[in-house]
């Protein structure tokens, strides 16, 4: 598999960052979550998988970017998790 950085909203390329797979797919590097009470939250979590915790600035961004361009311009309210949708957080 080869991959093409779409984009990161960290300095000197550490993590969070977003990739694009040759098989369509994205990859995803952050921080890996450790909550305990936020990794409860979490539903069918198969063997090798586990969950990383990027900012929504980050996911709104590559959407912009990559998003076809009738869809680009909308806002970010329409992207964003609703307010009363805490973000889980990540122990590092």
């Amino acid at each position: 598999m080869r991959m093409r950085l779409l984009g990161s909203t960290s300095e000197a390329g550490a993590c969070p960052t977003l990739y694009e797979t040759d098989r369509g797919t994205i990859v995803v590097q952050g921080l890996q979550l450790t909550d305990k009470e936020a990794l409860a939250d979490l539903r069918d979590v198969l063997d090798g998988e586990t969950a990383v915790e990027v900012p929504r600035e980050l996911i709104t961004e590559i959407a912009r970017r990559v998003l076809p361009d009738t869809e680009r311009d909308l806002p970010a309210s329409a992207i964003a998790l609703p307010a009363d949708r805490p973000t889980p957080t990540a122990i590092a």
